[in-house]
């Protein structure tokens, strides 16, 4: 059985999120752990713009945008309706959208602040706790950010707060968002987390 080829960085939240929705689709992969600066030859050749991840099929397609990745998977096989298609689809697109954009920007900003001496980091972790104020807000509604099921929206999003919390811990942690926490923990704690988190030897084509 030739299985599908993912490429993949660990540490990257893009990556992680596509493998956390193959795991979760009981969707068997081939990883690929690829090293930044000398990228796969063959990734590069099925996807240009040299990001991490991709996933070729089995038949030669190419899906190289994690949300996509995520997407196909859960059509796959979604057991517990993370897709949710018709109860919060709309604010869950929404609600990525600002994660991929504004928050991650932020995020960006204030964990390589070194590159952007424009303003101090505390101003660029301000900026990316304006969206951790609007899941905090929703999380004091429901266990999960759009519902009391989890949703695609949870799993597109965790591993950037993971991200987000990781620069600075101590600062983290002595935060009142206490269902952000609650929420992200309960993930990174989860069965799923652990096993998308394993080690994979470096691939060299």
């Amino acid at each position: 059985m030739v299985l599908p080829v993912l490429y993949s960085y660990r540490r990257c939240p893009y990556a992680m999120r596509a493998r956390m929705a193959l795991h979760y689709a009981g969707i068997s992969v081939e990883i690929r752990e690829i090293v930044l600066k000398a990228k796969p030859a063959h990734m590069l050749q099925v996807s240009p713009k040299g990001t991490v991840p991709v996933l070729v099929l089995p038949d030669g397609s190419v899906i190289d945008e994690s949300l996509d990745i995520m997407r196909w998977a859960l059509q796959q096989h979604d057991p517990e309706d993370w897709l949710d298609s018709q109860a919060h689809q709309a604010q869950a697109e929404i609600l990525i959208t600002e994660n991929d954009g504004p928050f991650k920007r932020g995020l960006d900003q204030y964990k390589y602040a070194i590159r952007f001496p424009e303003q101090p980091p505390e101003i660029y972790r301000a900026q990316g706790e304006e969206f951790l104020k609007q899941l905090e807000a929703r999380l004091h509604q429901h266990i999960y950010l759009l519902s009391d099921q989890a949703n695609l929206a949870d799993i597109a999003i965790f591993p950037f707060v993971r991200q987000f919390s990781m620069v600075d811990q101590a600062w983290f942690e002595a935060t009142s968002y206490h269902r952000v926490k609650a929420w992200l923990q309960a993930w990174l704690e989860s069965e799923r987390f652990s096993a998308i988190m394993q080690k994979y030897p470096t691939y060299v084509d």
